[in-house]
């Protein structure tokens, strides 16, 4: 950095410093925080009047030192949501943050950084295990998954995996083998983003106590997918209030799907994605087994359905399907296709023709 650039620096940095000194001064009990500057804000006159009422905060790690975290944990006591971004090693001044929380609900911890040991936090979690309702997190290989197991009374779980499976793999397995053994029984939104994992998931769903509405499971890695069957049929056998079902399939689990539709009364949104890029030329029609078994079991609140076009759908099933919902039409209909798509010309051309008819009101053809 050359002397002018340096200056520039210098001048930006005491303009900034004097601009969080006058709203640190002025500002009191505010209660949503994005800290997101190297500024210590917990360090400038008037802090604890300022920040003592925060309930939402989310923090950059990686703009912060622990003293400053120290700091603000002297003052910042009744945290609802907590949101930790970018960390990739323990800080104790973070963990005296989450340990000074009397009511801490909302965890949301998201980082780039991959293979950190954040044993501490991990730790401070487990710490808040009474109070902790809701969970995201995409930082699997950076901190250890054993909190999750303390967590009892989860209602929201949300992990995102965005790294390939091989890079990370004894890191998922550990995951998984937490995630098998954990029980929460009050669980009610279940949000898995690029983790196979459908047996560990079938455990964790059959532990809960039929409070689960919602179960989101996308973008999976289909090479090494099993099970999707098994979390089918537990998802029949235990969730019978759940209303919204995103998951995979093959044309061997369509068998689960008719007790599914018959156990969950409630269910308003379904998408059912093929494991299978390209399906056996041979499998003639298999789309229509799935078809036939929404005509005749479907609750009356579906109104909302996501299907694979990797499966072959002959017309006539397609038209029965249709007119089946003509007394209480489709609010969505939409396909999906990751592979080939056996859909013809023919098939879109019925599905306009309901959408101008009103049994379909929003569609991917339209």
């Amino acid at each position: 950095m050359v002397l002018g650039d340096l200056k520039r620096y210098y001048k930006r940095n005491i303009l900034e410093q004097e601009i969080y000194k006058l709203f640190v001064s002025q500002c009191k009990n505010i209660g949503e925080l994005r800290w997101q500057t190297l500024q210590p804000l917990s360090l400038f006159p008037g802090a604890s009047t300022c920040f003592s009422q925060l309930y939402n905060l989310f923090i950059d790690v990686f703009s912060l030192n622990s003293d400053t975290l120290y700091e603000m944990a002297k003052f910042c006591k009744n945290l609802n949501s907590l949101s930790i971004h970018n960390f990739s090693k323990d800080l104790p001044g973070l963990v005296s943050l989450i340990d000074a929380q009397v009511n801490l609900r909302r965890v949301n911890l998201c980082t780039i950084f991959k293979g950190g040991n954040c044993e501490d936090l991990s730790k401070a979690l487990t710490r808040k295990c009474n109070t902790i309702s809701y969970l995201s997190f995409n930082s699997i290989g950076t901190i250890p998954p054993s909190f999750l197991s303390s967590l009892v009374n989860l209602k929201w779980l949300s992990i995102f995996n965005n790294e390939d499976y091989e890079d990370i793999e004894n890191d998922i397995k550990e995951l998984q083998k937490y995630l098998a053994i954990s029980e929460f029984p009050n669980l009610q939104y279940l949000n898995i983003n690029g983790l196979s994992c459908f047996k560990e998931l079938s455990m964790l769903v059959e532990k809960t106590k039929g409070n689960l509405s919602h179960i989101d499971i996308f973008n999976i890695d289909r090479d090494i997918a099993k099970n999707t069957g098994m979390l089918i049929k537990v998802i029949a056998e235990n969730c019978p209030n759940i209303k919204l079902l995103f998951t995979y399939l093959e044309p061997q689990d369509f068998i689960h799907i008719k007790s599914l539709l018959i156990n969950c009364r409630y269910l308003k949104t379904i998408r059912f994605d093929s494991l299978d890029f390209f399906m056996d030329e041979n499998d003639n029609n298999i789309g229509d087994e799935l078809l036939d078994i929404l005509i005749s079991f479907s609750p009356k609140c579906l109104n909302d359905i996501t299907v694979s076009k990797s499966w072959k759908f002959s017309i006539n099933t397609f038209e029965r399907f249709f007119e089946s919902f003509r007394d209480r039409p489709l609010h969505y209909f939409y396909m999906i296709c990751h592979g080939r798509s056996y859909i013809t010309e023919e098939h879109k051309i019925m599905v306009k023709q309901y959408i101008e008819e009103g049994v379909i009101k929003y569609s991917s053809f339209s």
